[in-house]
């Protein structure tokens, strides 16, 4: 049985699609949805879905107890879905190439420290581009450096606002990051 722990600091639509993608699959399961944010939205997702959830301080997350309570689910895989907050190197070190990220952007553009959400979409627009997409990879010890496992586009019109644009990003998201966890799992078994 694959285990799947979910980081997740905001609304939790992420986290909320690789929940029911999950939920009916029998070699795979989401053990629990951890948060550095009490009023989180994911909170509220995840008890109309029936998942424990729990919150850890920034104290924890710094000290080598984060590792153990990551440990204490025994997690195959840990996917970053809306968390913001840069992992530890000595978690990168515990976990190799076991935890993920999604990105709202085709990295290597517009990745780094402070490109998430908004600002990604803002400077898409700013910059007139084309498309953009998302990017599902390992994490580092970089800023949305780490190798890129998938990426999927989206063409973007002229007229798309950062709003618009962020929305034809989401919808990629949903559509393609359970599948990709999936296919990872399967590769990796």
């Amino acid at each position: 049985m694959n285990k799947l722990i979910i980081l997740a600091s905001g609304s939790g639509s992420n986290a909320a699609k690789i929940i029911e993608y999950f939920e009916n699959q029998d070699d795979t399961i989401v053990s629990a949805v951890l948060t550095d944010n009490r009023h989180a939205g994911v909170l509220d997702k995840c008890k109309s879905l029936n998942i424990p959830t729990l919150y850890f301080s920034a104290a924890l997350f710094r000290s080598s107890g984060f590792i153990d309570l990551l440990n204490s689910f025994g997690p195959d895989l840990i996917i970053l879905a809306g968390f913001l907050k840069k992992i530890p190197s000595e978690v990168i070190a515990e976990y190799p190439d076991k935890i993920i990220n999604i990105h709202p952007s085709l990295l290597p553009k517009y990745g780094g420290k402070g490109m998430y959400g908004a600002h990604v979409h803002h400077a898409v627009k700013e910059n007139n581009e084309p498309e953009s997409g998302i990017s599902i990879h390992y994490v580092n010890e970089h800023y949305d450096q780490g190798q890129i496992i998938a990426q999927f586009k989206v063409a973007l019109d002229s007229q798309d606002n950062a709003e618009q644009i962020a929305k034809k990003v989401q919808q990629l998201e949903h559509l393609h990051f359970a599948p990709t966890i999936a296919t990872l799992l399967k590769n990796n078994e």
